[in-house]
């Protein structure tokens, strides 16, 4: 049954621009229509963390363990989803009528949510089981419930265990009642494994001699990606909202202040910031500042750059089940004010999401974007290594985040500026800095973000002919790391892989009638990231500081404030843009990738824009005209080991490679779209211009 709505759902997003199926305005058709019979089980989807095995197992729990936060995603109908993705390729579709006609949460439910039956049943069906139903939201998609590790057993027939790295798993995959089953996907998460933020520390390691570093500051990022000409024209992204979706609070809303007054951005006085902790649906606790405050300050202060006129709003919520982040988005789009651009900094492998979770990111962000929400989310740190996050030698082959796969947010990658290794810093940067602390003289050349020694650019500057091979940089002193901007193709989104193979089960999300483009892959998948920014931590001298007194000082010289790179900073900045475009063209946009694509279309065209190319002659810049810059030197690959996707012809360490017996880097630049960079980089004016009204 599940394997069919998969197929269906596969089939109906190929063909989003041939649909012709009217919209429905009236409650759902139910699914369910057998009495429950709990002696008939069937399995759900499946949702198996890949350290859910016996040789991690270190027993079962206590029955009385209590999880709270888990939700019951539901499955609408097959005709409900093929009417919600015409509605969502018609919302974007100027020539039709329902352009840019949002839903509200109540609405989206209506029409696209169970029938009341259906929800009556299987909340009295989690009732009889002991568990508490804690509500369901207005867009229908899910029932938040709650209860014990014993009542789960009893429940759903899995059994919920501790494993050897502390953590908790269900260790098989759930079951219900086969009467109940046409109306549930499956339960999201039934671990306490939640996603890794996507900030990595400035890093000098990799470095030798006397060196200037240049410290990446708002006016340096205005001057770079021309935004000072949106801000002259009086447009600073006020009136507009950009929430940014946090596993924490800031310990002081006072840094946000400080890195505005530092640098410049305090005259913008229609800006604001404030964290809130969103009620509704969902039950919301506040998590305090814990581990991921950094994340939170950063997001933050760098949304509030893209966007300095902007009111920025971290949403945050504890843990549960469910990563506390989503709970806080689900509430906001459940809610009575939706926001119109979100950003999301954190991520995990698609394959350790398992189908079910993917499912559930997928759905919500259809449902933000229904509601006409922009979502921006890191692609990630790891290159295409996602599955050995922060590894120094990645074995489990190529794969990338779950949470930025779907059709239905922006994926945003990571470059980092090529001026130190092509020698023509003194060019783009000057010898002092301004009052607000900004260096940078104009667009520079960029290259993909990547710190390992699988990095041709790196490994060559280091005098060798090859990062691979016994003679390779990678085996004679090169930084083995995974840290790198991340890009690849969807390949396991919806099915189960098995440790990171990509095997018979796994199949990547459907490719969007929206992603054509030169330099595109016939691969029938969808690819990422979508765009890019400068997201380096400091290997070629140039990295982002931002204020966290918590992690740090904010003293009077930002030279010593903490410093980062990571992907981390490109979503919300990017996100900020997205605030200054809102702005300009009187409302929410929804998702803004058909728009993205068909502008960087006109650029490319079938052969690429050499006028645009960033990565050109060293005496060469690309057009004043440009709206996307190419980046088309370098890569994101990164060194590895063992015999999944790796290029190990000789030596100890191979690198990560689309064929593992010759050199097909994952993954090289190229003229027009890649896997290392998308479209590429930006020059914000005149995106901002180009943006249909």
């Amino acid at each position: 049954m599940h394997r069919h709505f998969h197929q269906s759902l596969m089939a109906a997003a190929g063909a989003l621009a041939t649909l012709m199926l009217s919209q429905p305005a009236s409650a759902a058709t139910p699914q369910i229509t057998s009495p429950v019979n709990e002696g008939a089980v069937v399995a759900l989807a499946p949702d198996m963390h890949p350290n859910a095995i016996a040789a991690n197992d270190r027993g079962r729990v206590a029955d009385n363990m209590r999880i709270e936060d888990m939700m019951l995603l539901l499955h609408r109908s097959d005709e409900q989803e093929k009417a919600l993705l015409k509605l969502n390729h018609d919302q974007l579709d100027r020539t039709s009528p329902h352009y840019h006609k949002w839903l509200t949460a109540k609405e989206f439910g209506k029409r696209f949510g169970l029938a009341q039956s259906d929800i009556d049943a299987l909340t009295a069906w989690l009732t009889s089981h002991g568990f508490e139903v804690k509500n369901v939201p207005a867009g229908g998609r899910t029932i938040d419930f709650a209860g014990t590790a014993g009542q789960i057993r009893e429940a759903f027939h899995t059994e919920i265990h501790r494993l050897a790295d502390g953590h908790y798993a269900n260790m098989n995959n759930p079951q219900m009642p086969a009467a109940l089953a046409p109306a549930v996907i499956g339960i999201p998460k039934l671990t306490d494994y939640m996603p890794h933020k996507n900030l990595v520390r400035k890093d000098f390691t990799y470095t030798s001699g006397t060196k200037t570093y240049h410290a990446i500051v708002p006016e340096d990022l205005a001057t770079i990606y021309n935004l000072d000409p949106v801000f002259k024209s009086g447009n600073v992204g006020q009136g507009q909202t950009v929430v940014v979706i946090e596993d924490s609070d800031v310990g002081t809303t006072a840094d946000w202040t400080t890195f505005r007054n530092k640098f410049g951005l305090s005259g913008y006085t229609t800006a604001s910031f404030t964290q809130v902790h969103p009620t509704g649906s969902v039950t919301c606790t506040d998590p305090g500042a814990g581990g991921a405050e950094d994340e939170a300050n950063l997001d933050a202060q760098w949304a509030s750059a893209g966007a300095p006129g902007a009111a920025i709003v971290l949403a945050s919520c504890r843990d549960g089940s469910q990563f506390g982040g989503f709970v806080a988005l689900e509430n906001l789009i459940n809610g009575a004010s939706i926001p119109p651009v979100v950003s999301i900094s954190y991520g995990t492998g698609e394959e350790g999401d398992g189908q079910t979770e993917n499912q559930f990111i997928y759905s919500l962000y259809q449902q933000a974007s229904t509601e006409g929400v922009s979502v921006f989310v890191s692609s990630g740190d790891e290159g295409s290594a996602e599955n050995d996050h922060r590894g120094s030698n990645p074995t489990h082959g190529i794969s990338i985040s779950g949470w930025m796969s779907t059709p239905y947010d922006v994926s945003v990658g990571g470059t980092d500026f090529a001026d130190t290794y092509l020698g023509t810093s003194k060019k783009y940067w000057k010898k002092k800095n301004t009052a607000n602390y900004g260096s940078a003289k104009s667009y520079m050349p960029e290259f993909p973000w990547d710190d390992s020694c699988a990095n041709v650019p790196l490994s060559t500057s280091k005098g060798f002919a090859t990062p691979y091979g016994s003679a390779g940089y990678c085996n004679n002193g090169g930084p083995h790391s995974s840290v790198a901007g991340s890009g690849g193709p969807s390949n396991c989104a919806t099915g189960q892989g098995s440790g990171g193979l990509i095997n018979g089960t796994c199949a990547g999300w459907p490719k969007p009638d929206w992603q054509v483009l030169y330099g595109v892959p016939n691969d029938g998948v969808r690819d990422t990231p979508d765009v890019s920014l400068m997201a380096a931590n400091g290997l070629w001298g140039h990295y982002y500081v931002f204020c966290d007194t918590d992690g740090g000082t904010c003293g009077d010289d930002p030279a010593g404030w903490p410093g980062a790179g990571g992907t981390s900073f490109a979503s919300p900045i990017w996100a900020g843009f997205m605030a200054l475009i809102v702005n300009k063209a009187g409302g929410p946009q929804g998702l803004p990738n058909p728009v993205l694509y068909q502008i960087a279309n006109e650029e490319y065209g079938k052969k690429g824009s050499k006028a645009c190319n960033s990565s050109g002659k060293k005496a060469s810049k690309p057009s004043t005209s440009c709206i996307f810059y190419d980046v088309t030197l370098g890569d994101n690959d990164v060194n590895c080991s063992g015999t999944v996707n790796c290029y190990l012809p000789s030596g100890a360490t191979g690198v990560l490679s689309t064929s593992d017996s010759e050199y097909q880097p994952a993954f090289a630049t190229k003229k027009g779209y890649d896997f290392a960079t998308g479209i590429g980089t930006v020059n914000v004016a005149n995106l901002v211009n180009a943006w249909p009204e």
